[in-house]
Parts: C-alpha cells; structure tokens; sequence
C-alpha cells in the first residue's frame, strides 16, 4: 500500500525531516502537533486556545489523508503544566466526545518552544 503524507505547513516538518501526518493502509499517524499558526508564531492565549490550535491542525491532517474524527482511536496530550489538565481535557471533549479515543494525558518539562503550553498527537483508522 502506497504511504501518503500530510503537511500542516509548519516550518518544522521541513527543518526537521518529518511530516504533520502519515496514512500507510487504514492507518494514520498524526506527529507531536503544537499550537503553531501558518505565519509560523505560536497561537497566542492560554492552554485551552492553544489546545484548541492543535486539535484544529490534527484534524485537518487526519481529513487531508481521508479520515474524520469519528476516526481516531488515540490522542497524546504532553502539558508542560498539570494545572492546565481540566481545560485541555474540555477541548478534547468537544473534538472527540462522541469518538471517545484512548487517550493519554502527561506532563513534561518542556517543549520547542517556552511559550507552548501544550503539545498533542493522534491516531486514526479508516475503517471499510
């Protein structure tokens, strides 16, 4: 089966040598997505807007690849603040509450960059 790539347009995904999404087969694989806008800055605001950002981006990637949120079976939520579980918890209802994925919430030092508050990555199966 030929693997297909999606691109978010992050500048990272070139500098870095990966791409926002893979789908080989029925599967897709969505990379570590952060809050980051097409001009290449952070989304400004608190952790629940910048979750808001990463699920955006997530599900474009999973729709550019032929999948829906109905589709994903597995998200990754890193936090870099455990204060912050209830309001991203919250945002992940409303993209995914009626999918109800295997999900993994975990706290972390850091990510790429200070500013971000939250770092997300999914995965989905295309069923029929």
């Amino acid at each position: 089966m030929k693997r297909r790539h999606a691109s978010s347009g992050s500048p990272f995904e070139a500098q870095f040598g990966f791409a926002r999404a893979v789908r080989q087969g029925d599967r897709i694989l969505v990379a570590g997505t952060g809050p980051i806008e097409v001009d290449g800055t952070s989304t400004p605001g608190d952790a629940a807007a910048q979750a808001e950002r990463c699920f955006t981006l997530i599900l474009r990637a999973v729709e550019d690849l032929g999948g829906s949120a109905k589709d994903v079976v597995r998200t990754r939520m890193l936090l870099t603040d455990p204060a912050d579980q209830q309001a991203i918890g919250e945002v992940h209802a409303r993209f995914f509450g009626e999918a109800r994925p295997a999900a993994t919430m975990a706290g972390v030092a850091w990510l790429c960059r200070p500013e971000w508050k939250v770092e997300i990555e999914a995965e989905a199966i295309i069923e029929g």
